[in-house]
């Protein structure tokens, strides 16, 4: 079983017009069908990770979803944006889609080895 892990650029939404990518910070996608094959994992800079549904964040790509700690919905055409929700405050990060895409694709087939190799 291989675990996925990617890394993106993502932007941190605040009040102030972001730029250009140079705003962009390095948060890295992880998927371990070990832990939970439902579970993927965001991690933000300065050790803030995340857990939640993976069926959540497929479902964000399309429409809105989620209503506790982890929100997801699309943005435009392009983008997608997941709000994370804690007793510190609301972190909203805006994600090029594609790379989320691409995520989610490594973690089927990585769950769909997983299931492979647990059958034989």
């Amino acid at each position: 079983m291989s675990v996925v892990e990617q890394y993106a650029r993502a932007h941190i939404v605040t009040d102030h017009d972001i730029q250009d990518d140079r705003d962009a910070v390095p948060v890295v996608l992880r998927y371990d069908p070990r832990d939970d094959p439902r579970l993927v994992r965001i991690a933000l800079p300065g050790a803030h990770e995340w857990s939640f549904s993976r069926s959540l964040l497929e479902q964000g790509l399309r429409a809105p979803a989620g209503t506790g700690e982890v929100r997801v919905w699309p943005c435009g055409r392009v983008q997608t944006v997941v709000e994370f929700h804690s007793p510190q405050g609301v972190a909203v990060v805006q994600f090029d889609s594609r790379s989320l895409l691409r995520f989610l694709r490594r973690t089927y087939m990585a769950a769909a080895t997983a299931t492979a190799v647990a059958h034989r």
